[in-house]
């Protein structure tokens, strides 16, 4: 370290501006989402920030006994917004405060709060509603039903006609996905915030030049997916999609841009952070071609 007199600059960082940079960057995706999937994306949404929030004000308060509130720092908004980001659109709302209990309670301030844990805690909550409510979390809403939650109309997600085509379903073909234009404005199936690829990017360039984050986690995540996926596709093009097709689909775009790329739980050495993002990768599409779930971003 070089120790020097004061007076110092400030670095202009802080908390807060970060994570509220976070926030706008993700803007796009929200409001994609709410033309899409209208009334469910904002009632998911507002569900889960709200009870983020909440939690972590109360567990702060009540159960740390800390003297400061830590929800103004914005970390709390963005863990609901991620959360319902993963979520289908026609989710039940206590099942969402559950996964707000957990992300909050179980993978954040059990470990003393921002900066001590180990998960990121929008993810430990939708893996813990994964496996505890599998087919209300594998359950997705036809894009269009601006009006419709819980009577909304189901069908397929293009990773799930993916994986049927791997596991010979009957009566499945690479031919019912959409075409690589669709999946990258969001009119298809899937999770709130991971459907379009383009308003994800756009959250990309704008934190890469707001400097928020650098390019090395992110970048690394999506070339290798890229390369790897490629491979297979060359191995056996009738069995496994193309390697644009897998960049567009699913959570990847979200899980690689916002999650992966958590300050707290993310390496701080650029070296680490490419061999991170290149063992995220690898995992994805493994777990994507060859594991029991069609998704494999949040537990990669």
């Amino acid at each position: 370290f070089i120790v020097s007199l004061s007076p110092h600059v400030h670095g202009g960082d802080s908390i807060q501006k970060n994570m509220y940079g976070v926030l706008i960057a993700l803007f796009p995706a929200f409001i994609v989402s709410l033309l899409f999937f209208g009334l469910g994306a904002l009632i998911v949404t507002a569900t889960s920030v709200a009870a983020c929030v909440f939690f972590e004000w109360a567990i702060g308060k009540y159960l740390l006994k800390k003297e400061t509130t830590t929800i103004c720092d914005g970390s709390a908004i963005i863990t609901g917004v991620l959360l319902a980001f993963n979520l289908p659109s026609n989710l039940p709302i206590w099942i969402i405060i559950l996964g707000a209990l957990f992300a909050i309670g179980v993978g954040k301030m059990s470990f003393g709060g921002l900066g001590n844990n180990p998960f990121n805690p929008a993810l430990a909550g939708r893996v813990f509603l994964l496996l505890s409510f599998p087919v209300q979390m594998t359950t997705w809403p036809v894009v269009g039903q601006l009006t419709a939650y819980a009577d909304a109309t189901t069908g397929a997600t293009p990773l799930a006609i993916m994986k049927g085509v791997i596991n010979g379903a009957p009566g499945v073909s690479l031919d019912q996905l959409p075409d690589a234009l669709s999946l990258l404005i969001g009119q298809n199936g899937g999770c709130l915030g991971e459907v379009s690829a383009a308003a994800l990017l756009l959250g990309l360039i704008y934190m890469l030049w707001k400097k928020i984050i650098t390019w090395h986690i992110p970048v690394s995540i999506l070339v290798t997916v890229f390369v790897f996926s490629g491979i297979m596709h060359l191995v056996n093009p009738a069995l496994y999609v193309s390697p644009v097709l897998q960049l567009l689909t699913g959570g990847l775009m979200l899980g690689a841009i916002f999650m992966a790329t958590d300050y707290v739980t993310s390496p701080m050495s650029k070296k680490g952070m490419l061999i991170y993002g290149v063992c995220i990768g690898l995992l994805t599409v493994i777990i994507r071609l060859f594991g029991a779930y069609p998704e494999g971003m949040s537990f990669a």
